[in-house]
């Protein structure tokens, strides 16, 4: 890639869309994101079906900030839609709801982040630029709850790693299933951000973890968290 197309890329602004049934909740939140300089809200939606025909007709989309909860299609069914049909499209969801059945139902149709709507505009908009680039963003009271039904349902520990795991990433992997943050776990090691996206895109890449829940499943599992 040239310096010029770099830059260029650099400049683009994340193209998102905000989907929520109430208005009074989803043009507030369009028009607060849409004052941050790297973000443009390319459309609305009000349902499931509504999220699917503006990611298909909007153009590039990278990031869509679904509610769980709306009519004729639900957030997680979009998902799961989403995640089949577009996959290059990143789900942050943002709803009220915290239960272990919806957490766990949207992050298995691929959901990248969930948030619940205590979130700041600053945590949200962390959230959108995360997913965008490929990580996992989970709130705190999400972490918790997705923690402790992991462990409920792990078996002893004893999972199995991949030997050609470095000391390194094993500690990585192990903060990550504590529920720390990629910033968190640079300031731990005393290493960069960037270091640490090395870490966790290497160490799953040989354990074949899927996604950052997957990562803390398979901590517990270890007996590393």
């Amino acid at each position: 890639m040239s310096e010029q197309s770099e830059q260029r890329e650099k400049q683009r602004k994340l193209r998102v869309v905000v989907a929520d049934d109430q208005a009074a909740v989803r043009e507030p939140l369009a028009a607060v994101l849409g004052l941050s300089d790297d973000i443009d809200v390319v459309a609305a939606a009000a349902d499931g079906t509504q999220v699917l025909a503006a990611v298909a007709g909007a153009g590039p989309v990278d990031v869509v900030l679904m509610d769980l909860r709306m009519p004729v299609m639900d957030g997680t069914e979009a998902t799961r839609r989403l995640s089949e049909e577009h996959p290059q499209v990143a789900v942050v969801v943002l709803t009220t709801f915290a239960d272990d059945d919806s957490i766990l139902a949207a992050l298995s149709a691929g959901a990248r982040g969930y948030l619940t709507k205590n979130a700041g505009r600053q945590d949200i908009v962390r959230a959108i630029r995360a997913a965008a680039a490929g990580q996992s963003v989970l709130d705190r009271e999400v972490q918790d709850r997705l923690l402790a039904t992991v462990r409920t349902k792990v078996p002893a520990p004893g999972g199995e790693l991949p030997g050609d795991m470095t000391p390194r990433e094993r500690e990585v992997l192990t903060l990550i299933g504590k529920g720390l943050p990629n910033r968190a776990i640079a300031e731990q090691l005393f290493i960069s951000e960037a270091t640490v996206k090395t870490h966790i895109n290497n160490l799953f890449a040989k354990a074949g973890i899927r996604d950052r829940a997957d990562a803390v499943r398979r901590a517990i599992a270890a007996g590393l968290a």
